[in-house]
């Protein structure tokens, strides 16, 4: 294959890159509406649902962390184009879990809510991690980055690091029994974050 087919076939893979992924960002959105229709959410389908998007949030927002350690051990720039759109989508995911907790779950009582925030620890380290995650989805713009500049917006959005922790933490002290799959979570954010300490050293 010459240069300027293989060059050409590169272009066409970049094009389709961000599409692609995008699409395979709904796809677990997509089969929970299929199984919602199909009246197949488990014995508690609220729950169901709750934990379902709060699991694919946490899932997206390793992901979107995980751009960097990936371009850094590959040498696949390309990578790095994904990473705000995999952090817009955790993003997404967790403001669908909070809506299914805070509609589905509370049915919008608002004092209810209140009261369930200040009362269980997990409900008060879960909205500690969506307040974090909350500024990084509204500067991700790249207007916002040239009008807070890049320095501070590099420093802002390292705020995503103690919003993983914290939704770990959250994970953990949601359940009850069963740890296998926080534990999981927890050992591949600590070695996501340690790949940046040691960048940074």
């Amino acid at each position: 294959m010459s240069d300027a087919a293989l060059q050409a076939r590169r272009n066409v893979l970049r094009r389709g890159l961000k599409p692609a992924v995008f699409m395979l960002c709904l796809v677990p959105l997509v089969l929970l509406v299929a199984r919602g229709f199909a009246n197949d959410l488990s014995a508690n389908p609220v729950e169901f649902i709750i934990r379902t998007l709060g699991d694919w949030a946490l899932r997206f927002l390793l992901l979107a962390l995980a751009v960097t350690p990936l371009r850094l051990a590959t040498g696949w720039n390309e990578v790095a184009r994904l990473r705000r759109m995999l952090g817009l989508f955790a993003f997404t995911y967790v403001v669908l879990h909070l809506l299914a907790y805070t509609g589905l779950d509370q049915g919008f009582d608002f004092v209810g809510l209140w009261n369930d925030v200040m009362k269980r620890i997990y409900i008060t380290v879960g909205m500690a991690a969506f307040a974090l995650l909350l500024p990084l989805a509204v500067t991700s713009a790249d207007a916002m980055i040239r009008k807070l500049g890049g320095a501070r917006w590099r420093m802002l959005h390292r705020l995503a690091y103690p919003a993983g922790v914290l939704a770990v933490i959250h994970y953990f002290l949601m359940i009850k029994a069963g740890y296998q799959q926080p534990t999981v979570y927890a050992v591949i954010l600590a070695v996501l974050l340690g790949v940046r300490l040691v960048k940074r050293a």
